[in-house]
């Protein structure tokens, strides 16, 4: 029994598989559909039924959104807001759900797969790696719209580890420039990951100094995920992780032993 409310559900990076399976079984009994058109597979819509209403909000304001939204909730409908990837990350989806509190209507945000991750999947890596890195930097640089002034590319660089950019495909140069600035090498390892999961991605592996170079010869300048850090190059992990080392005791294995089906 699906209740008659908003759920903001991520539909995933765009291979139209990695929606999750409870996105996907609401999406099949919706009313409303509600969908981001230049981000979400077309394929993903398929899933709702035929008789759905869809609105591409691309060409919406958020009153009109919200407006759509509360209508239809209000006439008993089941309303699902489709955003590409993961709702929480750079999704804009605070402003409908404050409008939506005001409005008194109830909604249920349903967690999706991130482009980072399914970046990650298509390279095979580790983003957290022994010795090299532990900590996941996810941000985005300073374009049309600021950054807060504490989380300036130049400081958050200070602080090491593996870093992600969202919604920056135009500000590489700037990328570059800030990590030669701060001391990283110009081989560090780069990731440009164009429409992940997508049928026509790209993922294109490159350094820190070449990469304004990449994006120009690949005509890209949007739609990409740029990782920088030494995790994606595994010639550099020395150190396994601790957990399945034979000399490490935990609560479930006990240091030296070995299981058997004998």
């Amino acid at each position: 029994m699906i209740d008659k409310k908003v759920y903001f559900i991520g539909a995933g990076p765009g291979d139209a598989e990695l929606i999750t399976l409870k996105g996907y079984n609401i999406l099949k009994h919706a009313d409303v559909v509600i969908y981001a058109g230049s981000l979400v597979n077309k394929e993903i819509l398929k899933y709702a039924p035929a008789n759905a209403e869809f609105f591409d909000s691309s060409s919406m304001n958020l009153d009109e959104i919200v407006d759509k939204m509360y209508k239809s909730f209000k006439t008993g409908k089941i309303v699902v807001r489709l955003h590409t990837g993961d709702p929480s990350i750079y999704g804009a989806t605070y402003e409908q759900m404050i409008e939506l509190d005001k409005l008194g209507v109830p909604y249920e945000v349903v967690p999706g797969v991130t482009s980072l991750f399914a970046a990650a999947a298509k390279l095979k890596v580790e983003l957290t790696a022994p010795d090299i890195s532990q900590t996941i930097v996810i941000s985005r640089v300073e374009g049309r719209t600021g950054v807060p002034e504490n989380e300036a590319l130049d400081r958050l660089l200070s602080h090491g580890g593996t870093f992600v950019f969202y919604l920056s495909a135009k500000n590489v140069e700037k990328i570059k420039d800030k990590f030669l600035e701060k001391g990283w090498s110009n081989d560090t390892p780069v990731a440009i990951c164009y429409k992940v999961s997508w049928d026509d991605e790209k993922i294109i592996n490159c350094t820190i100094e070449n990469l304004p170079d990449k994006m120009e010869k690949e005509g890209i300048r949007k739609h990409a995920l740029i990782i920088v850090g030494n995790v994606l190059d595994k010639s550099l992990i020395k150190q396994y992780s601790k957990l399945y080392d034979k000399d490490f005791e935990h609560e479930y294995r006990k240091k030296g032993s070995r299981n058997s089906d004998n």
